[in-house]
């Protein structure tokens, strides 16, 4: 790996996907993997971070939001990339824009490997973010799937990433198709599954049935409401067994999430137990089998998982 990157942009879904390519590829390489909050930064932290290994064990160093270092400590970062050691990999991460642009055309001097992480606003780069993010899990998708997918929820890059993690992990082993995607995202207008599945985890009933019942009216196939849940109870079960001290970023490649699903399934398991989240997993299971036919209302069958798993039984 190179010394310096620079992944330089404010989308957070790009971001997001090149902290994780990036934490991947350290871990590969057997780095020990620090990340740092500049704007938490005491002066000496960096210094610190950046000291001679004593075992000469290859290290990776990751600091993010740099445009909001204090003062004090960027000439840390300037003394440091004037003589690096060639058994550290940093990785600094700007939002771009004029804040912090002196230290940022510093770190530029020295060629870094720059990722650009800038809003996409065409039409073919989403679709483009979209065919590589499937081939990240490993999948391929159609033209048709991905132009269905963009269309759909293309006004929100996290948003469209969570439903392609969604999507690869629930689709039938092949090419995914603009079939697929219907099924997934049938009516899509103004409130999905992930909208009602978030209000019912949250605890908020009345929020999470007026959700639900904007999905059903803009067309949202009680299917894809019940599979949204179980998408989100499956976060919370991964996520509980993860140790709190560990940084969503480092979790993310081995839990296979986002690093903001990550945060936010964290926030909600402030209020779940692990038997919460087993009886929770139950009630939608039923809920999914009675939407897909087993009971003659199936409206009725999802207000009631959602009464149950809102309230925690």
């Amino acid at each position: 790996m190179n010394s310096f990157y620079l992944i330089l942009g404010s989308e957070a879904a790009l971001v997001d996907r090149a902290l994780t390519k990036l934490t991947a590829q350290l871990k590969d390489e057997k780095c020990e993997i620090t990340t740092l909050f500049a704007a938490d930064l005491l002066v000496g932290d960096i210094a610190d971070s950046l000291a001679p290994s004593l075992f000469s064990e290859r290290r990776g160093l990751i600091i993010r939001d740099l445009q909001d270092l204090p003062e004090d400590s960027k000439d840390e970062v300037t003394r440091y990339l004037d003589s690096p050691d060639s058994s550290t990999t940093v990785v600094f991460v700007h939002k771009g824009g004029v804040k912090g642009k002196a230290l940022l055309d510093a770190i530029k001097r020295v060629k870094p490997e720059i990722i650009a992480c800038e809003p996409i606003k065409k039409e073919a780069e989403k679709e483009e973010f979209v065919r590589s993010l499937f081939l990240d899990l490993q999948r391929k998708a159609t033209p048709g799937a991905i132009s269905a997918l963009v269309g759909a929820l293309g006004n929100d890059l996290r948003e469209l990433q969570s439903a392609i993690g969604q999507i690869a992990a629930d689709a039938p082993a092949g090419t995914i198709d603009e079939v697929m995607i219907d099924k997934f995202h049938q009516g899509r207008v103004e409130t999905t599954g992930f909208d009602v599945a978030d209000a019912t985890l949250e605890g908020n009933l009345p929020a999470a049935l007026i959700a639900l019942r904007s999905a059903l009216e803009t067309g949202t196939d009680p299917v894809m409401i019940t599979s949204a849940i179980a998408s989100s109870l499956r976060s919370l079960a991964k996520v509980s067994g993860a140790n709190r001290g560990v940084k969503s970023f480092e979790l993310a490649g081995q839990l296979g999430m986002a690093p903001w699903q990550i945060d936010k399934a964290r926030r909600q398991l402030n209020r779940w137990t692990p038997a919460q989240i087993a009886d929770a997993v139950g009630a939608i299971a039923l809920a999914d089998a009675q939407v897909k036919g087993a009971a003659s209302d199936p409206i009725y069958a999802l207000e009631k998982a959602l009464t149950r798993i809102a309230q925690k039984g």
